[in-house]
């Protein structure tokens, strides 16, 4: 496995080792790729966008000065690429009611029950749940919880205001908890737990 940085690669393809992208590219295909089909819900077109995500960044490379991080620069390619396509398409999302009422607290109930059922089911019941969002919703989830990126990168990568983020990122867990509290009582998988 290789464990030099990312400008390293960075500096010896712009150096003229082109084989070097290759590098890049399997450390970030899978992530990248995760994002984008979270957003246009359909393999092939998430296989395509990142493709042409990884070819936009390598013919852009010289361009990259390195403010953000690599990994960052990337995501604001997929994403900029996502919703290209989206508005291409002008695919709407049909909207999850939610209820106002909802508090922290019942958020960390179901958060402790889900952590009883098996890791991998877990995984799966989240993947699912997030695809049931909007992709705008399904992105800001995928790129703060399973990216890791705080809301300063976000606000870098998507264009929106960090306030604008909040806000998003809070109806968002709303609507996520909502489809997982619907999943929880539908499937009832927790021996010993009330319908909440």
């Amino acid at each position: 496995m290789d464990h030099q940085s990312d400008q390293y690669h960075i500096d010896a393809i712009l150096a003229g080792d082109i084989d070097a992208y290759a590098i890049l590219i399997e450390r970030y295909q899978n992530l990248i790729y995760t994002l984008v089909f979270r957003m246009v819900r359909n393999r092939e077109i998430a296989e395509e966008i990142a493709q042409d995500t990884f070819i936009k960044a390598y013919s852009s490379l010289a361009g990259f000065e390195g403010k953000s991080k690599f990994s960052s620069w990337l995501y604001t390619i997929a994403y900029r690429k996502s919703l290209d396509y989206l508005k291409a398409k002008k695919r709407q999302a049909t909207p999850v009611d939610i209820d106002s009422d909802l508090t922290a607290h019942i958020i960390e109930d179901v958060k402790n029950a889900f952590q009883l059922l098996e890791d991998k089911e877990r995984k799966e019941i989240i993947k699912n749940a997030i695809l049931k969002l909007s992709e705008m919703e399904a992105s800001l989830i995928t790129l703060y919880y399973f990216k890791e990126k705080d809301i300063k990168e976000i606000s870098s990568i998507t264009g929106m205001s960090p306030s604008n983020i909040k806000v998003k990122l809070h109806r968002s867990r709303k609507k996520l908890y909502t489809l997982l509290k619907s999943y929880h009582v539908s499937e009832n998988r927790i021996p010993n737990e009330r319908a909440i």
